[in-house]
């Protein structure tokens, strides 16, 4: 019987899995245009990373003006809706950014609250008089027949159609289920946001499990897409409402984003791609009151331009509250510049090339900009004639950036994926295998559920033998009464995993 050989002394111990993630770019936040001084005003007070207020920035304008106006791109008109992720750890003071920026709308949306009760209370008491009608014409025509019948038709035609309720308050929803989403788009406003700080609730709840995030991603894409959104439900039927509209911006800590970024049906299903994707670097440690700046002007000109624009009407088909957006053009500078941006991005695309691992979100690139491009120009002006070529310049290079956050992610999440079964793998070595040694077929047949794979198990035992975890036997050392091919000692260290 062979015995393994003594395990080098390694006094530092194994080292962590780490999840080496390149620095990304500045954020440009001179291509904020109207929404700069704001951004840098909430940036300033909470010296959070600068991309976190412009995120919140661009979807909450983008929730303003999409009701209002689709914009011109390269492949048709679209709305000018974004979906934005942001991802940053516990801590970096996502809620105080969006807080600041969002004060207006929540402040609209407990006005309009207000008057739908009002609105509510009135409808409920035309409602009981044209039920109590409908139901005093239903019992006279039950005991008459011929021409009295006929009478008692013309009678209900007379008394019109069942009064409809008031549209609901809200503007922006957190978790909603797609069945929740249909409900209230049909019963409430026809322009939504869905915003939250806390998005892996959103990421990790009904919505997206595993039953549902299918349909899920689905009616969101179309959503962001043409605007519409299909229901069918056994006992309701099949509805469709067209002319819908909806922002979102999510907010996520690293470990719920990592799991999502390498979801192969949000990356395969187009739903990722549609997002702009940032994770900063972090300002914890650096932010001391006595750098803290203050710019109330500039908020306060955000919040009165946000309130113009909220109490501005929707247009809209009045009965069945479809949305009629205008169609923003481009001008001929700006549709020069999107299309330069479009071919560059066209050729980083093919094989070998530096967006050949993303041309999901490579391909809506041009997309992405003129709508950032259209949500620019509407901000300014809702009455504006055009999309000029400052405008798009600006939103190219909002698009650019979100762009290479979105490879360099794409990146760290295929590495993330690797590293988080490598550190499955490490704590169910030490916390449940009972033995010193371990094998390859062990770890198939007996491991954790997601190393059932033979490549992954193989990738896992490679990562953790690199890092000192692990130590490599020779082949044919006898474990457990048998030769073994590949086949490591288990060192059992103390390390951190960050």
């Amino acid at each position: 019987m062979n015995a393994p050989e003594p395990i080098p002394f390694n006094a530092e111990g194994p080292e962590p899995l780490v999840r080496e993630i390149a620095p990304g770019k500045p954020y440009p936040v001179a291509a904020l245009g109207p929404l700069r001084a704001a951004v840098e005003a909430v940036q300033g007070m909470t010296q959070a990373p600068v991309a976190i207020p412009a995120a919140s920035a661009l979807s909450v304008a983008s929730l303003a003006v999409q009701g209002f106006a689709d914009v011109e791109a390269l492949g048709g008109t679209q709305p000018t809706s974004l979906f934005v992720l942001t991802i940053a750890q516990s801590g970096e003071r996502k809620s105080s950014c969006d807080k600041r920026l969002m004060a207006a709308l929540r402040d609209h949306e407990m006005q309009r609250a207000k008057a739908q009760r009002e609105a509510h209370a009135s409808w409920q008491n035309a409602h009981a008089l044209w039920k109590g009608e409908r139901d005093r014409i239903m019992r006279e025509a039950t005991k008459v027949a011929g021409e009295k019948k006929a009478a008692a038709r013309a009678d209900l035609d007379a008394l019109g159609p069942e009064p409809a309720a008031p549209p609901g308050a809200d503007l922006t929803v957190t978790e909603p289920t797609f069945s929740g989403l249909s409900k209230l788009f049909q019963s409430g406003q026809p322009s939504l946001g869905l915003f939250h700080d806390e998005g892996g609730q959103f990421l990790g709840g009904h919505a997206m499990n595993s039953d549902n995030a299918q349909s899920t991603m689905a009616a969101l894409n179309g959503l962001w897409g043409e605007g519409t959104i299909k229901r069918t439900r056994s006992g309701d039927g099949h509805s469709t409402l067209y002319g819908r509209r909806l922002a979102a911006h999510l907010m996520v800590q690293p470990v719920i984003a990592r799991a999502f970024l390498a979801d192969p049906l949000a990356a395969g299903s187009g739903f990722l791609a549609r997002f702009l994707i940032c994770e900063p670097p972090s300002t914890i440690g650096t932010r001391f009151y006595a750098n803290e700046r203050r710019d109330e002007a500039a908020l306060s000109a955000f919040a009165a331009r946000l309130s113009i624009i909220l109490e501005t009407p929707l247009p809209m088909d009045p009965e069945t509250r479809a949305l009629q957006p205008r169609t923003l053009p481009l001008s001929a500078g700006a549709r020069s510049l999107l299309i330069g941006f479009s071919d560059s991005i066209e050729a980083l695309q093919a094989k070998g090339r530096e967006l050949a691992h993303i041309t999901g979100a490579a391909s809506k690139a041009a997309e992405q900009a003129a709508r950032i491009a259209g949500v620019l120009t509407l901000w300014r002006d809702l009455d504006a004639a055009q999309v000029e070529a400052g405008d798009m310049a600006d939103a190219i290079d909002l698009a650019q950036f979100y762009l290479s956050e979105a490879s360099r992610l794409a990146s760290a999440a295929t590495i993330s994926a690797e590293t988080d079964r490598a550190e499955t793998l490490r704590r169910w070595l030490l916390e449940s295998w009972p033995h010193p040694e371990i094998t390859s077929a062990e770890v198939v047949n007996r491991g954790p559920n997601q190393l059932r794979e033979r490549v992954k198990a193989h990738a896992a035992l490679s990562l953790l033998e690199k890092a000192g975890w692990l130590v490599a036997l020779d082949p044919g050392t006898v474990i457990r009464g048998k030769a073994r091919k590949a086949a490591w000692r288990i060192v059992r260290g103390v390390c951190n995993v960050v």
